[in-house]
This record gives structure tokens, C-alpha cells and sequence, in this order.
């Protein structure tokens, strides 16, 4: 029988209740993403403050019960009754949607928060909130419960100081958790500050758990030099060609561009791109007026100077090897695009930054002949690397076509033709080769084995890259191809690629090769989260006819507590080829018990810094960081 269709059918969503009806609509999703992007949106709020001139210090605090206090010295939000709906405006601005000081261009001249939903999103998602306003010599305060107005906007006595403070609880109701990660907010924090010179930005963990450990849950970020400081923190582990960053500063119309570069001894590209303080992560036309820009004025640079006569041309690829860029646009009305909205679309902006790269890096090489000598030199060396890796690839190419089979020989590949359904093993060493395709499910599962360890590209040219055997025959295997002109995630020949190493040392090594190569030649397969590390189990405890498996030493001790002093027979397993097929199998490979974790960069400043201390060339960052985690190791095997 067909169910009626009326009147009586449509739902009318007063206020907010739309917002806590579809909360994903409006901040992406209900997990730790949209949680933190609550505590986001009302910092963007106190940035936009500081962008008009009138803040210059904001504190973020963690609370014990994971609630947060956001307060800054801006203006305060006003308190005086709107003329349209005769409430005061604090109240509308934070109980209703699309209503705040960002849509007159008057206000705000330029806002991060044009992107985002705004505090009355934040008041609909949270189980309690309570707002207080510093403003013409009072204080002004009113509560909220799930988006509504417990009583009016009221004073509650006089003050000198001026700006908002908000307290908000996130709705458990909503929110798949609500367990708040200070590392993730402070990285957005020391983003935001490096971006906005001279901002005091703090960050305060109350929470009982941080207070053992006070010295680590407690950041104050300001930075004078700004984006250069930016480049320097990202740069500090790492050799400069060139010693202080380049910076300039540009007004084009309404367009406020900065941007900060510096060239280091290194063989891959690191840009961060921000508009109005969003981290374009997809980048976008200023991206593009960039990098259009940096190659005219190097290619000009190199037909002035005397350098290698048979090198006429630079590339793309060659002008941005080692190349450390932070590009931060200011605009009145940002456009974003791209499947996370985090790419910018104005297209007046390229030409504008294209205008003022060539002007101010122009301008600047000219002035300093000896830094331009530097870079054009490795720009040179990188043209070679390059026309040598086109001939390692059309080899590879030819090779190929006059094959049957273009995959590698070690590769013992599965029947399933999905990519999707399909999973990618990434094995270390013959021995536990064997168990895996022994052990494997052949129509989906696929296994690579590798032979010791592959190239650390952290200090390798592609052309050397392209050359080590280990590595060609992964890149062979995943299908995508490597390198930004030829790289193509949808070849993509599995969607599940699994790194499945020892639990050693050497182990830990291998896992570790493998992801510096990943994060700095497929980074794609990461943000479209296709890489998992395996977890093998670390000890098989039996006692008599039964067996469990433990994967770590608490689950190890639980498992002890169950059987008699004396009758546990413990073995630790100490690379995967001491197990069997079915013992791989029923523990690591089987999709319904095995335990993976997906590879994810939630911090890419700080995923940045970590692959150069550990993969890079100085050693004494390296050293530093082993000394300050040894006390943390577990179950090291020598």
C-alpha cells in the first residue's frame, strides 16, 4: 500500500533545529574532523577581529569536562537591540544561521569566517554554551542549551576590559566523541599565528590527564617575522641554499599578497598555500599564479647569467626542487572550490600574483646576484636529474610493451579486477613472503614482496629513484605511476595498500622508507586514505590446546591472568615469517579480525618535520629526537 503524501508530511525546522538535524551539512561530519572544526569556527571569528586591527590576543582552553573557552580582546560582539527583529544582536548572531558583521564588507573588510557556518552552528551543536561580552565599560553575559536562549542578554556589572568570551560543550548526542586532541588544535593555532605576525595565540590543557605532564599541554605562539618565521620553523631541520627566506609583501587592489620562500639541499617541493587564513590544501590560482610566475622570472634569471650554455630551459619541476614556500593571500571575497572547498577559485587572482611574483622576485635576484647563482645552479642539476629520470621511464616504458606481463616478476597478484575490493600486501623479505601468499585470499589479496631495504628518497634525485629495482617494482605494482605529471590516482590498481613489516627494528626501518616514500611521491594514496599499516600480533600465548594472540604487553598481562602461574607458554613473535599461513592469516590478513591502521596526516607542518628528522641529512635533530622518545620505546629487539 502507498503511504500518502500532504501537508501533514512536510517538517518545518525552526532556528537551529535544522542545523542539529543534519549537522554534517554544515561541519563536514560528526567524528574528531567536525568536533575540532567547532573550536575552529570560533577562533576564526576572534581571527577575523584581529585582521580589521582591533585583537591581538586570543586563548583557547581545553576544560575537564572537554568543554572550551575561546576568549580574544576585540571589540565584543554587540549587545544593542537589532533594528529588524528588536533583540539584542548578540542573541541573533548566536541563534540564528547566516546572521553576523561578514556579509556588509563594511565591518570586515576581510574574513576568514566568509567559508565557514558561523557561532550560531557551534551554539546548535553544543549541549550548553555561555557567552560574555566586554563592551562599553559593562559585562554582558546569556547561556544557551542546544541552541536556544535559557533568558535575555543581560548586564551583570562593569568592566575595562574589552572583547567575547565563549564556553561551549559539545552535544554528546551529536558527536560521535567528544575527547578534544590538543595536538590537532595546536597545530591549527601555531598555523593561524604564524600567519597573522605579532597575534598572541595561546593553548591550555585543564584536563587531569594533561596536568602530569604540564609542561607539554600549555603553548603560547607568537611570532614576529610572520610567514618568514613560518619558513624557518618549517625549514629548521634542514640545510638552506640560500640563508634568510625571501619575503615580500604586495597590495594588488583589494588582493593583500605575502609570500616567503627559501631554497634547501633537498630533492621535493614543500608549499602550504592560505587564503584569508584557510589552509588551501588543493591549492588553487594563487598556487597557480605562483609557480607560472617563479619559472618566467628563473628561466630570465638563467639567459642573463653564465651557466651551463646547453641548458636553454627550466621546468616547472626544476625551478620548485627543494623549494619551501608559504603563499597567504588576503581577499574580500573568497571563492573555494575543489571536493573539500579547500581550493581558491578567484580568478583575478592568479594574474594578481603572477604581477607581483615577477615584480618583487624580479626585483630581488636582480639585487643579489650570488643567492640567484645558487638557485639557478641546483635548478640546473635538478633539469639533468630530470631528463635522466625520462629516460629511465621511457626504458621502463619500452621495456614493457615488448613484455606479456608488465607487472613484476615477485608480484603474486590477485584474480579480483576492482580496484576497490582489491588489497595490496607490502611484505618484508621472501621468508614472510611465502606465508603471506600462502596464507592469503587469492581473489582479492595481493602480495610484493621486497628485498631489504629500499632507497631513503628523502636523499635521492627521482632519476636514482626511478633506478632502484625495489622501488620500480612498487611503483609498477600500485599502477598510479610517480612524479606530479605523470602520478594518477584513479590507475590506481588497489585500494588498500598494506604495509606488513616485521615487529623489530629493522621492521620499524623498512615501514618507515616505505612511508617517507609514499608521503613525498604518492601523498595522494594518503589523502584518499588507501594506505594502511598492518598490526601483527606481538606474542601467542598457550596454554594446553588453546591459543591467543596478544598485540601488545597490557593485552599480554590480561591474558596471563586468566591461566595458573607456570602453565603459560609465551611465544613472542619477532618477524612474520615465524608464523604460519593460517597463524598470518587468521590474525593479520583476515579482513574480519585483523586489526590496521589507516595512514593519515592530520598535521602536515608537523609530518613535514618529522620525515626530515628522521630521513634527513643533519644528523643532530635526529639524535635529539631519539634521546627525547627512548624513555617511550616498548619491546625493542636488537
Amino acid at each position: 500500500m502507498t503511504e500518502e503524501y500532504g501537508a501533514n508530511n512536510i517538517q518545518v525546522l525552526e532556528g537551529l533545529e535544522a542545523v542539529r538535524k543534519r549537522p554534517a551539512m554544515y561541519i563536514g561530519s560528526t567524528d574528531a574532523y567536525g568536533l575540532h572544526h567547532l573550536v575552529y569556527e570560533i577562533v576564526d571569528n576572534s581571527i577575523d577581529e584581529a585582521l580589521a586591527g582591533h585583537c591581538d590576543n586570543i586563548s583557547v582552553v581545553i576544560r575537564e569536562n572537554n568543554s572550551i573557552e575561546v576568549i580574544d580582546n576585540g571589540r565584543g560582539i554587540p549587545v544593542d537591540p537589532h533594528p529588524l527583529y528588536k533583540t539584542s544582536a548578540l542573541e541573533i548572531v548566536l541563534t540564528k544561521l547566516h546572521a553576523g558583521g561578514k556579509f556588509d564588507n563594511k565591518s570586515y573588510k576581510v574574513s576568514g569566517g566568509l567559508h565557514g557556518v558561523g557561532v550560531s552552528v557551534v551554539n546548535a551543536l553544543s549541549s550548553e554554551m555561555s557567552v560574555e561580552v566586554f563592551r562599553d565599560g559593562k559585562v554582558y553575559v546569556q547561556e544557551y542549551k542546544r541552541g536556544n536562549a535559557v533568558a535575555p542578554v543581560k548586564a551583570i556589572g562593569k568592566s575595562n576590559k574589552r572583547g567575547t568570551r565563549i564556553v561551549f560543550l559539545p552535544d554528546a548526542k551529536i558527536f560521535e566523541e567528544i575527547e578534544y586532541n590538543f595536538d590537532t588544535l595546536s597545530s591549527r593555532l601555531r598555523e593561524l599565528a604564524f600567519l597573522n605576525a605579532n597575534l598572541r595565540i595561546s593553548i591550555l590543557d585543564e584536563r587531569s590527564e594533561a596536568k602530569k605532564q604540564a609542561k607539554s599541554r600549555e603553548h603560547v605562539f607568537q611570532f614576529k617575522g610572520g610567514i618568514v618565521s613560518f619558513v624557518e620553523f618549517l625549514n629548521e631541520n634542514k640545510t638552506p641554499i640560500v640563508k634568510k627566506p625571501i619575503f615580500f609583501h604586495s597590495l594588488k587592489g583589494d588582493l593583500d599578497i605575502e609570500i616567503a620562500i627559501q631554497y634547501i639541499d633537498t630533492y621535493t617541493e614543500t608549499v602550504f598555500t592560505y587564503a584569508n587564513n584557510i589552509n588551501t590544501r588543493e591549492g588553487g590560482t594563487h598556487l597557480i599564479g605562483f609557480k607560472s610566475a617563479l619559472t618566467r622570472v628563473l628561466n630570465d634569471q638563467l639567459k642573463k647569467g653564465k651557466f651551463d650554455k646547453n641548458m636553454t630551459q627550466l621546468s616547472g619541476d626544476d625551478v620548485r626542487e627543494g623549494l619551501v614556500a608559504v603563499i597567504s593571500v588576503k581577499i574580500p571575497e573568497p571563492q573555494f572550490e575543489g571536493q573539500t572547498k579547500m581550493k581558491l577559485g578567484n580568478s583575478d587572482v592568479k594574474w594578481l600574483v603572477e604581477s607581483a611574483v615577477n615584480e618583487n622576485l624580479g626585483l630581488y635576484f636582480d639585487e643579489n646576484p650570488q643567492d640567484v647563482k645558487k638557485i639557478i645552479e641546483k635548478c640546473i642539476l635538478s633539469a639533468r636529474a630530470r631528463l635522466a629520470a625520462k629516460k629511465a621511464r621511457d626504458l621502463t616504458r619500452r621495456k614493457s610493451a615488448l613484455e606479456n606481463d608488465a607487472l613484476p616478476g615477485k608480484l603474486a597478484d590477485c584474480t579480483e579486477k576492482d580496484a576497490s575490493k582489491s588489497e595490496l600486501f607490502i611484505v618484508e623479505g621472501n621468508s614472510a613472503g611465502g606465508s603471506a601468499k600462502q596464507g592469503r585470499d587469492r581473489f582479492f589479496q595481493a602480495i610484493l614482496p621486497l628485498r631489504g631495504k629500499i632507497l631513503n628518497v628523502e636523499k635521492a634525485r627521482l632519476d636514482k629513484i626511478l633506478s632502484n629495482e625495489e622501488i620500480k617494482n612498487l611503483i609498477t605494482a600500485i599502477g598510479t605511476g610517480v612524479g606530479e605529471d605523470e602520478f594518477n590516482i584513479d590507475k590506481a590498481r588497489y585500494h588498500k595498500i598494506i604495509i606488513m613489516t616485521d615487529a623489530d627494528v629493522d621492521g620499524a626501518h623498512i615501514r618507515t622508507l616505505l612511508l617517507t616514500f609514499f608521503y613525498r611521491y604518492m601523498k595522494q594514496l594518503i589523502d584518499s586514505g588507501y594506505l594502511y599499516i598492518a598490526q601483527p600480533p606481538l606474542y601467542n600465548i598457550k596454554s594446553g590446546k588453546e591459543s591467543n594472540y596478544a598485540y601488545d604487553d597490557e593485552e599480554r598481562n590480561n591474558i596471563l591472568k586468566k591461566y595458573p602461574e607456570g602453565k603459560a607458554v609465551i611465544q613472542r613473535y619477532k618477524g612474520l615469517g615465524e608464523m604460519n599461513p593460517e597463524q598470518l592469516w587468521e590474525t593479520t590478513m583476515d579482513p574480519i579480525k585483523r586489526i590496521m591502521l589507516k595512514v593519515m596526516v592530520d598535521d602536515e607542518i608537523e609530518a613535514e618535520n618529522v620525515f626530515s628528522v628522521l630521513m634527513g641529512d643533519v644528523v643532530e635533530p635526529r639524535r635529539k629526537f631519539i634521546e627525547d622518545n627512548a624513555k617511550n620505546v616498548q619491546n625493542l629487539d636488537l
